[in-house]
């Protein structure tokens, strides 16, 4: 039976819903004074007097591991780590130890500032709050408010974007978005992790972790944990490498320092990982090494999917060819894993996106992984469990006018025909084309940012410049003058990690836990939470919004007429969800556990039965759960997906232009012309993107990056190292100092991501080093609209 549900009863039951979890200054002087500037300091000392030790979580990088800060005076003097999170395992890496920098920053933002020059000139005006807020809403003679744009746009909700970068507040400002109406919501995933969740995702029903500390044998391919993410699995993991416990085989262009701990390096050719797994995936079916219990038990549409490697014959001698891995290395790998199993991992990756063909690789790469029986299981890819959090109010009306986006590929339309599937964070670079090309359903006017800094970490720069100045109103929340601040009409000053509080989370995993990152001192200048920030902005524009909904929104009037409008108006109020404060808000949400929010308040961690369970076994080395409670298995080794199987053919994205299988093509092939180079790029452990880049201490470890080319390619080009090399595509140009090596093949070049900013308002980032992203061109894959970072090819010269 057919139920249809009228937009004004959705509206009716749909009040709430539950979520978890002054003066003109030039760049020179524009975020602070000089008697401001003898308040902060580049370096800080561990204090000796009497302190007060508050238990946080770190925000320097996304691992967020648990920090213990000392603070004397109002001062905070020391970040050490605290032994109580299973997740940190009591571990600060050179990044958590210089969060107290992004504290002290003397360039960090501390007063809200409107425009005054032209956009992405950098010129603003210092403004009390509510002058921001109120030239958010009304504009000034520089830039239109939202007032003007929703009138002009019948109250088109859409017509202002939601972007936010990766942080435990990334949800408190989801909720705005949310209640404010528009379909266009764009985070960080498309530039990072979005295809590894999704294949993953789709084939396994979950985006898994890999259980490092237990695995035999492990192959990683391009991630390059040694040296771009240093955490407690990372060191425990290559404690036991070179011949101590657990082999590992390093798949990646270059010669890294993960490839250095490998028992076996296997330079591949960018791109081309699909056609190495799929090769692998030929070994084991045509040599019967498979777990066949497993296999009959948990695998959907197996002998399909075999078939379909067969008959498109993915030997290993075909992958070499393409690759440049011998085949006898792939028959190798692929008998060893399968000897391991299912202690064997191959490590799904925690980084960009590599080319076009990302997302079929990623469920190549699952659905090898489970051929051996290694899902939900120790040694192998592990689900975890999770301690569920109580969510909170919040609203999400409907509005008649608000345009929603074409996501049907096969019409033909505008919208989201250049990629087949829009997930929940959106496709940040085929959106910015689509805008620029007029092939946007509705003017996009507004942008709102939240954590992130689009002009640095999306490919294309001088396009998201372009995209940025065509819009009427931007409004930045961020805590340090970046590129993307430039060009904001509004800037709100959210304070640093250590000076608010923000919301609880549940880490999941074998060992799983919740934490908390508690406020360690009172924001500093005129900084606020951004929880605080949204109170003050929906208190100024939440009415003001409802009376252009009146006008323009018929099933508003009518309901108005049915119930009267203060009624209604509580379906609409955007001030719902931040008027209670954090705290309150986290006390709530772990109330279901006897305890535990005095726990979070104490030591910063919970679990359940931490008191029993939690030990110090020696000077470095603790115990959170008995081995026997540790959460390897939480479904007996069956996959998540609605089928309860691994999910090897995809029938229903056929329909949407999609290979159902991981299927190689021709134009997946690796091609340079001469006298070019395939552009590579890739993080380090001691810089998180951009986000450090002006941070003194780690600044003074790195001061640079350095563009990786082959020594024999280099002493050819008459290029010695340090010399200044020019670096263009047909994206644009940066320029970088040269590093010749010979850990890098003669038609590739590398440097690190994070450099190069052009804010002249951040001190020691300001022109230092290159940026990738200006000469990286926006190649699509088209699956899910991630960012393909490795399909750029360069031409680069000696200045």
């Amino acid at each position: 039976m057919a139920v249809e549900v009228s937009r004004r009863r959705f509206l009716q039951g749909s009040v709430a819903m539950t979520v978890l979890g002054g003066m003109s200054m030039a760049p020179s002087n524009l975020f602070s004074n000089e008697k401001e500037k003898g308040e902060l300091s580049i370096t800080t000392k561990t204090g000796t007097g009497k302190a007060v030790l508050v238990p946080t979580l770190c925000e320097m990088c996304v691992n967020k591991c648990a920090a213990i800060a000392r603070v004397e005076d109002g001062v905070v003097t020391k970040l050490n780590p605290n032994p109580m999170f299973p997740k940190s395992r009591n571990m600060l890496c050179p990044r958590g130890n210089a969060g107290i920098q992004a504290l002290y920053d003397p360039d960090r933002l501390k007063y809200p500032m409107i425009r005054i020059g032209e956009k992405g000139e950098g010129k603003f005006k210092r403004v009390t709050w509510d002058e921001a807020y109120d030239a958010i809403w009304n504009g000034t003679d520089k830039f239109k408010g939202m007032k003007q744009i929703l009138e002009e746009e019948k109250d088109n909700r859409s017509t202002f974007v939601f972007c936010a970068g990766e942080g435990m507040a990334e949800h408190t400002f989801k909720n705005f978005y949310t209640g404010f109406g528009s379909s266009n919501w764009l985070n960080h995933a498309s530039l990072c992790l979005r295809t590894v969740v999704s294949g993953y995702g789709v084939t396994l029903g979950t985006y898994p972790q890999a259980d490092l500390e237990n695995a035999e044998y492990i192959i990683m391919a391009g991630a390059n944990r040694a040296e771009a993410i240093v955490t407690p699995d990372t060191m425990d993991f290559f404690k036991r490498t070179k011949g101590r416990g657990a082999k590992l085989i390093c798949i990646d262009p270059r010669f890294t320092n993960t490839a250095a701990k490998a028992d076996k390096w296997l330079p591949i050719k960018p791109g081309t990982d699909l056609a190495f797994v799929l090769a692998l995936t030929y070994v084991v079916l045509n040599e019967e090494l498979y777990d066949k219990a497993y296999v009959e038990k948990y695998f959907k549409s197996f002998d399909v999917y075999k078939n379909h490697i067969y008959a498109e014959g993915y030997t290993p001698e075909w992958a070499e060819k393409i690759t440049g891995i011998a085949a006898k290395d792939i028959y190798e790998i692929a008998r060893d894993f399968m000897a391991y199993a299912p202690k064997a991992v191959y490590y799904p990756g925690r980084r960009s996106t590599f080319a076009k063909n990302d997302f079929q690789l990623r469920r190549a790469m699952a659905i090898f992984q489970a051929l051996g029986g290694g899902i939900d299981t120790k040694g192998g890819l592990i689900f975890g469990k999770k301690l569920p959090l109580k969510g909170h109010e919040t609203v999400a009306p409907m509005y008649a006018q608000a345009e929603g986006v074409d996501v049907d590929r096969t019409k033909g339309k505008p919208g989201y025909a250049d990629c087949a599937i829009v997930s929940g964070g959106g496709g940040w670079v085929p959106f910015r084309n689509r805008v620029l090309e007029g092939r946007s359903l509705y003017p996009v006017r507004g942008l709102f940012v939240y954590k992130h800094n689009p002009m640095m970490n999306m490919p294309n720069t001088a396009k998201t410049a372009k995209f940025l100045k065509g819009l009427d109103l931007i409004v930045t929340i961020d805590t340090m003058p970046s590129d993307t601040v430039m060009y904001a009409d509004v800037v709100l000053p959210e304070c640093t990690y250590l000076e608010r509080t923000d919301p609880v989370k549940t880490f999941g995993g074998a060992e799983p836990a919740i934490a908390v990152r508690n406020k360690v001192i009172d924001p500093m200048f005129e900084t606020k939470p951004v929880i605080e920030i949204l109170r003050g902005l929906t208190e100024k524009i939440s009415k003001p919004l409802f009376e252009i909904t009146k006008k323009y929104d018929e099933d508003v009037q009518d309901e108005i007429a049915d119930r009267g409008e203060e009624d209604v108006y509580k379906e609409y109020d955007l001030t719902i969800p931040f008027k209670q404060s954090q705290e309150e808000l986290n006390e709530h949400a772990v109330s279901g556990y006897p305890g535990a929010y005095e726990a979070l308040k104490e030591h910063g961690v919970f679990y359940p039965k931490i008191e029993e369970y939690f030990k110090q076994v020696s000077v470095n080395e603790h115990v959170y759960y008995p081995e026997e409670k540790k959460a390897y298995s939480v479904q007996g080794g069956a996959p998540k997906t609605p089928s309860g199987k691994v999910e090897c053919n995809l029938r229903s994205i056929a329909k949407k232009g999609v290979d159902p299988m991981p299927t190689w093509r021709k134009e997946y092939e690796y091609t340079v012309p001469e006298g070019k180079f395939r552009m590579l790029t890739g993080r380090h452990a001691q810089f998180t993107q951009s986000g450090t880049a002006n941070n003194a201490m780690l600044h003074d470890l790195i001061h640079e990056n350095y563009i990786w080319i082959n020594k024999r390619v280099a002493k050819k080009m008459g290029i010695r190292f340090g010399d200044l090399i020019e670096v263009s595509s047909r994206a644009g140009k940066t320029r970088i100092k040269a590093y010749p090596t010979e850990k890098i093949a003669p038609d590739q070049v590398f440097f690190i991501h994070g450099f190069g900013e052009e804010s002249e308002a951040l001190t020691w980032a300001y022109r230092s080093g290159g940026n990738d992203n200006a000469v990286i061109e926006d190649a699509v894959e088209p699956v899910y609209g991630g960012a393909a970072m490795h399909e750029t090819n360069v031409e680069i010269r000696k200045v």
